[in-house]
């Protein structure tokens, strides 16, 4: 399993287009991919209702988590969207 803490930096958060961008991404892989927010349980983030109920504005610090078949690429992918601002300018 790859966990990390991760930052959501992009000036919009993870509102519905970076949300569908994360979805759409993560379902490409077979890995269990969970995102949490500190004191909430994780949630599947292959799932766009539970990635857009984490309500993440800029500034949100996410525990993203990787577990089993191509874990690392996925973990990988996700981190560099979300570093990227899920495509979308400053």
């Amino acid at each position: 399993m790859k966990t990390e803490t991760v930052e959501i930096i992009n000036k919009l958060g993870l509102h519905a287009r970076a949300s569908s961008r994360l979805v759409n991404l993560t379902k490409t892989f077979g890995a269990d991919i969970r995102l949490s927010i500190e004191g909430q349980a994780p949630i599947d983030a292959k799932s766009i209702m539970a990635v857009m109920t984490l309500a993440a504005a800029q500034g949100t610090e996410l525990t993203l988590s990787c577990e089993g078949r191509d874990e690392a690429a996925a973990f990988e992918a996700v981190r560099h969207l979300i570093a990227d601002r899920f495509g979308e300018p400053e």
